[in-house]
């Protein structure tokens, strides 16, 4: 049975080992990996491992992939074991056919002209003529053994000196080009060598197979790095630069108390070599493409939390955010991502080359988490004191990314902790009052400058925090218009979560008009508190606020206030000066600018609430 060896590879990243032997053997975790008794033979004593892409018995010495142990364990050929899994992952086995099996042979007829092609390559950097690039590549500060290692090379300045050095071993400039090594013409054929005066990378699947090359010009010649084109052996989109080498290295048993080989996802070739070269094995490179879901598959069959490195000006912020775009849809609980900033202008080479090993393990070692990294991506360009129009913009593009994620219970976690980011960031961000009136005609409003009386002390006390609380949740409307001060207080950690669960909730509510459904608002929302475990603590605040055994029950004086005005009154009880000093401000602002009217009816509740606090306490005084 002739298969494509893409279908196989696809085939194997959808079948994840450890839960397909788990259905005939007892596995447990044993550090990254699993173990368990071998199911090949009698065993006392668990021998029989399981890594992310293969098995191996170290004891009957069994070794195989997803495939070869259907066909083991249930004594299937290759063809049965192939449509079993491919069943079960949603796959469509390709049909074998004289075509497939002509394809087969064409990939391996590829394989040996690349080969050959790199014999060359090789030569030819240790001859005189390859001289220039030899010298680059040491003043790179790469050793003979790491150029070796990674089989760089040379590609002549002679625009045919492959064809010619090719042409004895029967090698037409048809299958050259057929293999990515010759540019075509407009009627698809052979016109030129595609790599010539450049330094060669050969770029290797992850089995270690060559299928295609890299070459970096010498000089000030463009394009720069130039890639092979897309072949029946290479796919851009399914490949990582130096995989091959990574993938041993990552998965690998370590000594205790060793650390830990971290997949490292930086942007080209000289970057993964040098950090092999000092020791960090598991970098990787895309190769001339953003990263792509396919990459994104390969890295977490190796590692469960890979980092990503960028630059740290616009351009790598900007990378850094699409890449979270791809990343997002395909995170679960055991795949993620962290993100490290690299400093403006510095790439991995060159920071090796100027600060040394030591200060690069550091900088890999601050890689923040996703979730982590991706308000402040989402957050650049917001200024520190936004207007509410870019609050809402802000908070729209944390919500859409967090609904990406089709893990619901993980993306209900990302949405809550970006969303308590961005409270917790923007809440104290309120310009300080600078005092006076504008001196501009307007409508006839209260006295209610600073100067009026003397500012009271607010008293923070749970109990009128409580009473918000208790506000909110029986009016949930209410949230959308005082969210913004409601999010400035520091609440406990109760209500704190109360707050950040009925926020999510009004903005869930809201259809696609931005409009409240009224009817049994209250119900829906303790109906998703008692989903998310928050009933009871709803239920408390409720009860503290309205008891009447409590001196916490609604003043007299505010029985007449709206459920808007009752919440800034209790408001204004435990942040006075940053109320009156936001009413103050607004109403200047109205008075010289005018606003829509529902933002004027907003300020009018903030006014009237303010007011009768102040006859309240005049009849107190």
């Amino acid at each position: 049975m002739s298969l494509d060896a893409a279908f196989l590879d696809e085939l194997r990243a959808r079948t994840p080992l450890a839960p397909l032997i788990a259905r005939r053997v007892k596995l447990t975790r044993s550090g990254r990996n699993w173990k368990g008794c071998c199911p090949f033979h009698g065993e006392k004593t668990p021998s029989f491992y399981v890594y992310d892409d293969h098995f191996h018995c170290f004891g009957c010495g069994a070794h195989g992939d997803a495939i070869s142990f259907v066909m083991q364990i249930e004594g299937k050929g290759f063809p049965e074991a192939v449509e079993t899994l491919a069943a079960e992952a949603g796959l469509s086995v390709p049909k074998p056919s004289p075509k497939a099996r002509e394809e087969a042979a064409r990939q391996k007829t590829l394989g040996d002209v690349l080969e050959a092609a790199q014999r060359i390559y090789t030569q030819d950097l240790h001859q005189p003529a390859g001289r220039p690039g030899l010298d680059y590549l040491r003043r790179r500060g790469l050793t003979d053994e790491t150029i070796a290692a990674f089989g760089l090379g040379w590609a002549s300045d002679r625009r045919n000196a492959l064809v010619d050095a090719l042409k004895p071993q029967g090698i037409t400039p048809e299958a050259m080009a057929e293999a990515g090594l010759m540019r075509l013409d407009e009627q698809g054929r052979p016109k030129g060598e595609l790599f010539w005066n450049r330094v060669t990378f050969p770029i290797r699947d992850r089995r270690g197979d060559l299928v295609s090359f890299g070459g970096r010009i010498l000089g000030d010649g463009q394009p720069k790095y130039l890639n092979g084109p897309e072949t029946a052996l290479y796919s851009k989109r399914r490949l990582l630069f130096g995989f091959d080498r990574a993938r041993p290295a990552l998965r690998a048993a370590r000594p205790r108390g060793a650390p830990p080989v971290e997949a490292l996802v930086v942007e080209g070739y000289m970057d993964v070599i040098a950090l092999h070269q000092a020791g960090f094995t598991g970098a990787v490179a895309p190769l001339g493409t953003a990263m792509t879901p396919e990459q994104l598959e390969v890295l977490w069959q190796a590692t469960p939390s890979p980092i990503l490195c960028f630059d740290g000006d616009s351009a790598g912020r900007r990378a850094a955010v699409r890449a979270a775009e791809t990343a997002l849809p395909l995170i679960s609980a055991d795949r993620g991502l962290r993100i490290c900033l690299l400093p403006e202008g510095e790439d991995p080479d060159s920071l090796l080359q100027r600060r040394g090993r030591d200060a690069v393990a550091a900088l890999f070692a601050q890689a923040r988490p996703l979730a982590d990294m991706l308000f402040d991506l989402l957050a650049e360009g917001t200024p520190a004191q936004p207007t509410p129009e870019q609050r809402a913009a802000l908070r729209g593009r944390l919500t859409q990314a967090a609904a990406k994620i089709e893990d619901k219970t993980l993306g209900g976690e990302y949405r809550s902790t970006l969303l308590d980011r961005f409270f917790q960031t923007y809440r104290q961000k309120r310009p300080a009052y600078g005092g006076g009136r504008s001196g501009k005609t307007g409508p006839v409003l209260p006295d209610i400058s600073l100067g009026a009386r003397a500012e009271t002390p607010f008293s923070g006390d749970r109990g009128s925090l409580e009473k918000l609380t208790d506000l909110v949740l029986r009016y949930p409307w209410l949230a959308e218009r005082i969210g913004d001060a409601w999010c400035r207080l520091t609440l406990p950690e109760d209500l704190t979560e109360l707050r950040s669960a009925i926020m999510m909730f009004v903005e869930d509510d809201l259809d696609a008009e931005g409009q409240f459904h009224p009817e049994d608002i209250h119900a829906r929302l303790m109906q998703v508190l008692s989903v998310q475990g928050l009933s009871e603590k709803a239920e408390a605040v409720i009860r503290a606020s309205c008891s009447p055994t409590t001196d916490r029950q609604p003043d007299p004086a505010t029985a007449d206030e709206t459920p808007e005005m009752q919440w800034w009154h209790f408001y204004a009880n435990v942040n006075r000066s940053e109320f009156e000093a936001d009413v103050v401000r607004d109403t200047e602002a109205w008075t010289k600018n005018g606003m829509d009217p529902d933002e004027w009816d907003r300020l009018k509740s903030r006014i009237d609430a303010l007011a009768a606090l102040r006859r309240m306490e005049d009849g107190f005084s």
